[in-house]
């Protein structure tokens, strides 16, 4: 995993401007810790940061096609799966390697197929290629986007970069924030393509974009189609265990050391499971993968359930483990730590946005750092919700009901922070329009019933949209502390299988993950595979709450955080007793918080 930055222009020479891409690459040092490089054409500028996970000694970036006069530069973000199998193909088709690494593969690719090398790719990446004698940038991004790929219009061409702020390095972007941009951030509806940044956008999920003299061009090689389904549910089980063992065995792979995230939800739990099992044919009976758990120091005698959360996560990621045989750890957390102003703005940087989720934010952070000394890859169990209909949303009636973005209606106008009525953001018709939009672009079967006809309403706007956020999330925090995270249940042949499968063989238990439970029989303790849904524990301690009203006091005390969040709607979550905090008016006061670390660090000029 690592960070890519550069650009590409027509009306000037790159060759000149060394400074400007070491400090755009600079910016990416915590996302590759291991090495640097750039490279520099007369009007393409590439840089790279890495981590080195497969061939350390071969695969360092940017990778060029020959050592003189090179005509391809690549620099690449991510782990492709199938490269085994690609460079095989390659060879036979008359490619020579020089390395061990998927960077060399995905160079090679470009030179066998040009942009359509992305349909050929199994993983999670996002690179950029410059073809010196097309004079041709190539910008692209894995299917789900796990990799994130930001870009910028420059004067006579774009820059690109793994993450915004090294944009920011670059002399003709500044970071500005315009009502759009609010709107984005605001509204929690998780657009793809605009940012909260004025004249950012992202390379679209399953999209690329090539730059040469004629323009800009974008397009999607990949997204979810609707398609004809005739297994029954047995056949169904048997497809998708293999598809999730499939999936968890090719991201094994690593020549540094790995560990899987186990939080004792069926998720984790039997993905944790695969892993373990094919370590053992791969090593011998006796290896153990390691895994990792969260905690805090107030759970077991603070925790009160709420909106999200159902139970302790703790004791069923420990039975978890001693059932798979890990060598299992949790990591617990002090909640005096979770509000360390240096812990928080470390969080709000590393996602260059205002928008998180406060303390599970900065938990996961502190997590990453403690896994991050024993190991550089993690295996997480994110995405099955959105795959296999866990939310609550894709079983109430009234979200099934409400036209509306379902998770509005768990964390909408209660959690999100108010903003100043002053604005006239309009954001309750900006989410309607949205809304119209969203559902115009979910692809249907012509003979579906109306049922199912919005279950893949909400299958399809959970995969496009709300996953979005959590890849966002776990890419940004994981990398700002060097370790990289794989997500298999984001496999493309697992998700489209998945969308394709009709909703009554998704909950043909009547509950929530059916497939995932049943292919999961014999992995996991039954404890597991059948408690409820659980999401990412936060502290329940009165002294955190205390703690948070404190820092918003303090951030509602600075003008710029007055012109633009509304005080009134505020003060009820400021007065409330910390024991009394509800978790959405506690999660308005942790974006309070945020914000104001955000507008201090970035000094964005507000063009409202």
């Amino acid at each position: 995993m690592c960070g890519i930055t550069g650009w590409v222009s027509f009306h000037h020479d790159a060759r000149t401007q060394g400074p400007v891409l070491e400090a755009m690459t600079a910016t990416l040092t915590p996302r590759g810790p291991d090495a640097g490089g750039v490279w520099l054409g007369e009007h393409a500028a590439i840089g790279h940061r890495r981590l080195a996970v497969i061939d350390p000694a071969g695969g360092v970036q940017p990778m060029t096609d020959r050592p003189e006069r090179p005509t391809t530069v690549l620099s690449y973000s991510g782990e492709v799966y199938n490269h085994h199998q690609l460079r095989a193909e390659l060879r036979g088709r008359g490619h020579s390697f020089h390395t061990r690494s998927d960077t060399e593969v995905v160079l090679r690719a470009y030179a066998e197929w040009g942009a359509d090398l992305a349909d050929h790719l199994e993983g999670m990446f996002a690179f950029a290629i410059w073809d010196e004698r097309a004079q041709r940038l190539l910008l692209v991004r894995d299917r789900l986007g796990v990799k994130p790929l930001f870009w910028a219009a420059v004067d006579g061409g774009l820059a690109f970069a793994s993450e915004p702020k090294a944009l920011f390095a670059h002399p003709e972007i500044r970071p500005r924030v315009d009502a759009d941009g609010l709107r984005e951030a605001y509204s929690l509806l998780f657009n793809t393509g605009p940012t909260v940044w004025s004249g950012v956008r992202e390379v679209e999920p399953g999209g690329l974009l090539v730059l040469d003299r004629d323009g800009i061009r974008e397009r999607r090689y990949w997204q979810l189609e609707a398609a004809a389904h005739g297994d029954d549910r047995d056949t169904a089980v048997d497809r998708i265990r293999e598809l999730v063992g499939t999936a968890a065995r090719s991201q094994l792979e690593a020549d540094v050391p790995l560990c899987s995230l186990l939080s004792g939800g069926i998720d984790s739990t039997v993905l944790t499971a695969l892993l373990a099992d094919e370590l053992r044919r791969r090593e011998g009976p006796d290896a153990r993968i390691r895994s990792y758990a969260v905690d805090y120091s107030d759970q077991a005698e603070q925790f009160t359930g709420d909106v999200l959360r159902t139970g302790h996560d703790t004791p069923y990621a420990a039975e978890a483990g001693a059932f798979i045989g890990t060598e299992h750890s949790t990591v617990v957390l002090d909640p005096r730590a979770l509000l360390d102003p240096e812990h928080r703005k470390a969080v709000v940087v590393a996602r260059d946005s205002p928008i998180g989720v406060g303390d599970m934010d900065t938990s996961l952070y502190l997590l990453f750092g403690e896994i991050r000394q024993h190991s550089t890859v993690a295996l997480s169990g994110e995405a099955a919700d959105e795959v296999f209909g866990g939310y609550p949303w894709f079983h109430s009636p009234k979200a099934l009901n409400a036209a509306t973005f379902p998770w509005l209606l768990v964390t909408g106008d209660e959690a999100a922070m108010p903003l100043n009525p002053a604005l006239d953001l309009r954001i309750g018709e900006f989410r309607e329009d949205t809304y119209r939009s969203a559902l115009a672009a979910v692809p249907h079967l012509d003979d579906e019933t109306p049922a199912e006809h919005r279950q893949r309403e909400m299958q399809h706007l959970s995969l496009t949209r709300w996953l979005r956020q959590l890849l966002h999330r776990k890419d940004r925090l994981s990398m700002a502390q060097g370790l990289e995270v794989r997500v298999p249940y984001c496999d493309h042949r697992l998700v489209e299988y998945a969308f394709a499968t009709p909703w009554k063989l998704k909950s043909f238990d009547g509950r929530e993950k059916s497939l995932l439970r049943a292919a999961g029989a014999g992995l996991a303790p039954d404890s597991v595979l059948h408690r409820p849904k659980n999401h990412y524990p936060a502290t329940h301690h009165p002294d955190y709450n205390r703690g948070l009203q404190d820092l918003a006091r303090d951030a509602l005390s600075t003008d710029q955080v007055r012109a633009l969040a509304d005080e009134t709607h505020l003060k009820p979550c400021l007065d409330t007793p910390p024991d009394r905090l509800e978790w959405g008016h506690r999660l308005r006061l942790e974006r309070v918080v945020d914000l104001a670390l955000w507008l201090d660090h970035y000094r964005p000029e507000l063009a409202l």
